[in-house]
């Protein structure tokens, strides 16, 4: 029995070889090893009658096949369950293939191998020559896959044999428009979506004088057909070369096509064990990341690029040093601490030699941790410049294995050039580059510097503009660098109100600062272990000032260490790539944007995205950051970033973090507007057993936290005088569940200031004790007096009357509370204890009597004015007399 089959997720060419395969093999059964692209679904979909009859492959007998012709692929893991018999002996093999012959190709014992531009060429050809006459839905078909590989008969790798064979089944009666239709299909919804993220990070590098262009881009959930989108993106640009990468679920998938000879997109792809030819080509990478995979996409696409590009222009700077008295373990500490695998040493302002982490790793195992870092480090290095041609430095690098190479101005050490800038590197200019950079630690994207000038003078007022306009008047009196960051300016970018300014210097903070007081006033608090000001201006507005830096941790979840460092550093060490944008305030520069982490698109996307894969590690805390923006700004969690989220539960990094810490996180998400959202998601990401062992989000609590929501919202539309601290609502209800040592166990695992913790914890329980009472009246009966209502609830706290008016499954018991916040707790006699004096009453027992009686007599209604309570008092002191 013969069987013609191809690779899974079959495209057209599969269709049109097949189709072409059965006119060579009459009789044969036609099977997909898996599934076919979307395009060809769509396809078949709306024109059956074009395609023959296939059989699925489950359904075949592999013993019964006695010749396996498969066409478009020679990948024995390509062509599903029929790979079961290829070592079979005496099975006849047919390949019809255009791709060239590979290591993990399948020996044919017959067929047709040639590279070329389709597949359907080659069968079609047969068929030519043997002067078969086709119908013309066949025809139709083999046509559609040529042009599919061909690019409409445009690729480089179109051959004159694929134009002579198309006219051969046009005059067949191939339809075109049929053709042009399925070649051009309607794109849906998600795949626009997709379109327009792989549009926003398009990037453009020139290597050897061939334009090679670079897109990428994240999704939550599966989007098929990437090759169309490849195929539209490319035809829109007019590209030489395409590789378009998308993370979908677990896996990057990989889309190549190229129109340059000098690009082979195949070659590319086999480097990630994909396939394809050199115009056009995939692969689906797993187990690594969209950032691994572009990285080894810009080396490969990168190794044999030279020029004339000189050390000054990729070097990095400032360079990060260590002094020739340490020892061989104190050496591993600045190498750790700055993240460096090589770094110079430095007597006083000279540079004595290079140290490797590979040379401090064999050093300490052999027992000379505390050995001088001079007795092993490298005194022999090339010594660059400025004007040093970067293939000379590459030249070293790799027959020396050395991985470090110091630039010097004269005989100052003006910057370094490493393995890392190596791998950065793109042809022209570091600084001028037109395409993406990827470093080792996080997917970077080419800095993007534009005005914003615009933006600040349409959202701010009159003196918000005249504030920033004097701090970066002041920055350049001192001539330091000065910028708004973080949060402030994410929140302008997506159009949120949001005062809490935020400014870094490139220089001295405090003494910035100082400055500023002296000329326009306003006082200033400095923190002088920090190197951070706050500025207090006349209005009472208050901005944060900090000088640049950079923070390495000793440990993780400990507080970081702070060092002065360039505004690149600075950006580095924050949270997320959406908090990394700065603004210059300076007078020239002023509303210049700088964005060196791919935060505007992070903005675009709704995507809250860490800068390393240490970032959780380092800062625990970083986890509820997460969830806290995702929530407020409607954004989504990148996959990567949530794989690290779930890695630092995992290994129970959350532990290490103290309490107070762990409550300042807890506070911000609970005084968010909505935090119920954020509670659900830490819960999915088990962050609750980190508050304590037994909190769980079940149903009953699930409860309590929606109404809590409902309460507060109640209580916002009240405006109340007295404030309610949200926080300790949420708290209340997320560990309703948990017995009161439980909940003192939550306090003191939290580190809830003293007085507050025992307040919180007595309350809890009164609040326990109320509502029982109250059940118990109410079974007796409905009717419930306003003074019974004032005295159950007078001594709870707003907040606690708003969580128990959450715990409440009662309405009744709502409305007590209703009553209680709106009308009994601002009711008061008019006589006061001065007032009882003048009538001839003593303080005493009777007097603290009358006192709670006149009260009790204005809560229900009995008295209504002076004159009453004057005689209310009276009465009762006239009985008092007579008993």
């Amino acid at each position: 029995m013969d069987v013609i089959t191809t690779h899974t997720n079959a495209d057209f060419d599969c269709l049109g070889a097949i189709t072409a395969a059965l006119r060579l093999y009459p009789g044969a059964l036609l099977s997909f090893p898996g599934s076919q692209e979307k395009v060809v679904r769509v396809f078949v979909e709306r024109h059956p009658e074009y395609l023959p009859h296939f059989t699925r492959a489950k359904e075949i007998n592999l013993e019964s096949i006695t010749r396996l012709i498969i066409v478009d692929c020679q990948k024995a893991s390509r062509i599903g369950r029929f790979a079961e018999i290829l070592e079979r002996p005496g099975l006849e093999i047919d390949i019809y293939d255009h791709h060239p012959l590979t290591d993990e190709s399948i020996r044919p014992t017959g067929g047709t191998i040639a590279v070329g531009g389709s597949a359907s060429t080659l069968l079609a050809a047969k068929l030519m020559a043997q002067g078969v006459s086709l119908s013309a839905e066949e025809a139709t078909l083999i046509l559609l896959g040529i042009h599919e590989d061909t690019g409409r008969l445009l690729f480089a790798s179109t051959t004159s044999e694929d134009y002579l064979v198309a006219g051969w089944l046009l005059a067949q009666g191939a339809r075109l428009n049929i053709i042009s239709d399925a070649l051009t299909p309607e794109l849906t919804k998600a795949q626009m979506g997709l379109l327009r993220q792989l549009l926003t990070t398009l990037k453009a590098s020139t290597i050897n004088g061939v334009v090679i262009s670079i897109a990428h881009a994240t999704c939550q959930h599966y989007i098929g057909d990437i090759a169309s989108l490849a195929h539209l993106l490319r035809d829109m640009e007019n590209m030489d070369a395409l590789f378009v990468a998308v993370a979908m679920e677990d896996h990057v998938y990989l889309v190549g096509r190229s129109h340059a000879p000098e690009v082979d997109a195949g070659e590319i792809m086999r480097a990630f064990q994909g396939g394809g030819h050199s115009t056009a080509a995939s692969a689906v990478v797993h187990n690594q990341s969209l950032k691994q995979v572009l990285e080894r996409l810009d080396q490969l696409l990168r190794r044999t690029v030279t020029g004339s590009v000189t050390a000054g222009a990729i070097m990095s700077t400032p360079v990060k040093t260590m002094p020739a008295s340490v020892s061989i373990t104190g050496a591993r500490e600045y190498l750790t601490r700055y993240n460096c695998n090589a770094m110079p040493v430095m007597s006083g302002k000279v540079m004595v030699g290079v140290v490797s982490r590979k040379t401090i790793e064999k050093a300490l195992h052999h027992g000379l941790g505390e050995s001088p870092v001079t007795d092993f480090m490298h005194t022999e290095y090339l010594s660059a410049t400025p004007d040093t041609l970067l293939t000379e430095i590459q030249s070293y690098m790799v027959t020396g294995n050395r991985r470090f190479v110091p630039v010097f101005e004269g005989t100052e050490l003006a910057g370094a050039v490493t393995r890392t800038d190596l791998m950065r590197h793109i042809y022209g200019s570091r600084r001028r580059q037109s395409g993406p950079l990827y470093d080792l630690e996080s997917l970077e994207v080419p800095t993007r510097i534009r005005s914003v000038a615009g933006v600040i003078a349409k959202r701010f007022s009159r003196d918000i503009r005249e504030t920033l306009q004097r701090l970066g008047a002041i920055g350049d009196s001192l001539g330091m660098a000065v910028y708004l960051v973080g949060g402030f300016v994410r929140d302008l970018l997506i159009g949120i109100d949001n005062l809490d300014m935020d400014v870094t210097v490139e220089g001295d903070a405090i003494f910035f600062a100082e400055r500023f007081v002296e000329l326009y006033g306003g006082r200033v608090r400095s923190h002088k272990k920090f190197g951070t000001a706050v500025l207090i201006l006349h209005d009472d507005r208050k901005i944060d000032v900090a000088s640049t830096r950079l923070e390495y941790y000793d440990s993780p979840g400990v507080l970081p260490t702070v060092e002065r460092a360039s505004l690149r550093h600075d950006l580095y060490r924050r949270d997320f790539t959406v908090n990394t944008l700065a603004i210059c305030i300076n007078g020239n520069r002023f509303g210049q944007l700088t964005d060196h982490f791919g935060g505007q698109q992070d903005i675009q996307e709704r995507v809250v995205r860490v800068l390393h894969n240490l970032s959780f590690v380092e800062d625990p805390t970083r986890v509820f950051r997460a969830i806290r923006f995702e929530q407020r700004l409607g954004f989504h969690i990148a996959p990567h970033t949530e794989n690290l989220m779930q890695s630092a539960v995992r290994m129970n990094l959350l532990e290490k973090l103290g309490g107070e810490r762990l409550l300042s996180e807890l506070v911000q998400i609970m005084r968010e507007k909505e935090p119920i959202a954020a509670i659900t998601r830490m819960a999915s990401f088990g962050l609750l057993p980190y508050i304590h062992p037994g909190l769980k989000l079940v149903a009953a609590t699930e409860r309590v936290l929606r109404e809590t929501g409902q309460v507060m919202a109640w209580l916002r539309l009240l405006y109340l005088e007295e404030k309610c601290e949200p926080w300790q609502v949420y708290l209340l209800a997320l560990c309703d569940a948990l017995s009161p040592q439980e909940f003192h166990d939550v306090s003191v695992r939290l580190a809830i200031p003293g007085r507050l913790a025992l307040r919180l914890c007595s309350q809890r329980h009164l609040v326990f004790s109320t509502l029982n009472a109250v059940k118990r009246r109410l079974k007796q009966s409905a009717e419930v007096q306003n003074s019974q209502v004032y005295y159950w609830f007078s001594g709870l706290s707003l907040e606690m009357l708003a969580y128990l008016a959450a715990r409440a499954s009662s309405e009744q018991v709502r409305r007590f509370v209703s009553l209680y916040l709106t009308r009994l707790r601002a009711i008061v006699p008019v006589l006061n204890g001065e007032d009882l004096r003048e009538l001839g009453l003593e303080p005493g027992p009777l007097f603290r009597r009358m006192k709670n009686r006149l009260l009790q007599a204005r809560l229900n209604g009995v008295v209504s004015s002076r004159d009453e309570e004057v005689a209310l008092v009276l009465l009762m002191a006239d009985l008092n007399k007579k008993l």
